[in-house]
């Protein structure tokens, strides 16, 4: 933590994913819906972006995981290029996190005790779910699910097509509302020894 950020106590800290927990910690009783909603940023192969939102579900030591089909759109543009990006952006605190790193799969036991902590529906629909990919229509939908249902019962194993995914930060950008648009930002940066290196931004 450099001095400038001590006199400051919403960045106070020496490790960011402790200031990430903190300030999700906070956003759980303000933000009015999914506090932990992060808009997620993939290129396919021809550089062009992507962005959307989906829902972060854990905050590691070491990384950020959120969980999706294999088969989607954002998993092969993940696949292809092996980096993405995040912001959380919190309008009740007036504050947000960018996150820029590596990628890498989460499909262990972790991947799975999540599934199975989601609701029956829910799992069903990840099983029906030809995610990205064109539907006919909601009907289609919803007799897709009917065969799933019928087919995996009220206990359905984890797809092997839908797992987790780890963003391992390189890039952390935190940011707070200031008066008169003179906001504080201040970016940690990891260095070759595994550790963080911090610089204030201008806003």
């Amino acid at each position: 933590m450099s001095e400038d950020q001590g006199n400051n106590p919403v960045f106070a800290g020496d490790n960011p994913m402790e200031t990430v927990r903190r300030w999700l910690k906070e956003a759980e009783s303000s933000e009015p819906n999914d506090p932990n909603a992060i808009a997620l940023a993939t290129v396919d192969a021809t550089g062009m972006p992507n962005v959307r939102m989906v829902l972060l579900k854990d905050v590691e030591d070491d990384g950020f995981v959120f969980f999706t089909n294999y088969e989607s759109v954002k998993a092969g543009e993940i696949y292809g290029a092996g980096k993405a990006a995040f912001v959380l952006h919190w309008k009740s605190l007036r504050r947000q996190i960018r996150v820029r790193g590596t990628v890498e799969k989460e499909e262990g036991p972790s991947a799975d005790a999540y599934f199975r902590s989601r609701s029956l529906k829910s799992r069903l629909g990840a099983w029906a779910s030809k995610q990205s990919r064109p539907l006919s229509s909601r009907g289609q939908l919803v007799a897709d699910v009917a065969r799933v249902t019928a087919s995996k019962g009220l206990n359905p194993d984890r797809p092997p097509f839908w797992g987790g995914y780890r963003i391992v930060p390189q890039e952390m950008e935190f940011w707070a509302d200031g008066a008169h648009r003179l906001h504080d930002r201040f970016r940690w940066t990891r260095n070759d020894a595994g550790g963080w290196s911090v610089t204030r931004l201008y806003p």
